[in-house]
């Protein structure tokens, strides 16, 4: 992999990173502590949404960010041939 290939990856790596730390910001502070008393005059399953997504919502959430964040990870890794290459310096290790 060459200079170049390096730095796009890692680009692309924390441009993800970036993406899913501001969409956490937004449930975990925007949605569940500034918007609350908005919020919670819409009902979600019988309780007030607001409420909700500071106790639930956020959990899946963050769940959800974890899930995301492998998946894309994994497709990075394959578009910029990662997986290869870490296949390769674990191989060499073991020699």
């Amino acid at each position: 992999m060459n200079e170049e290939q390096r730095r796009a990856y890692w680009r692309a790596n924390t441009a993800l990173i970036r993406n899913l730390l501001i969409v956490w910001a937004l449930v975990s502070i925007v949605f569940s502590i500034l918007l609350v008393q908005p919020l919670n005059a819409i009902q979600f399953f019988g309780v007030p949404l607001g409420f909700w997504m500071a106790q639930q919502g956020s959990i899946y959430v963050f769940v959800i960010l974890i899930f995301t964040y492998a998946i894309q990870m994994d497709k990075l890794d394959k578009k910029y041939n990662m997986d290869k290459l870490d296949k390769k310096s674990n191989s060499d290790r073991r020699d």
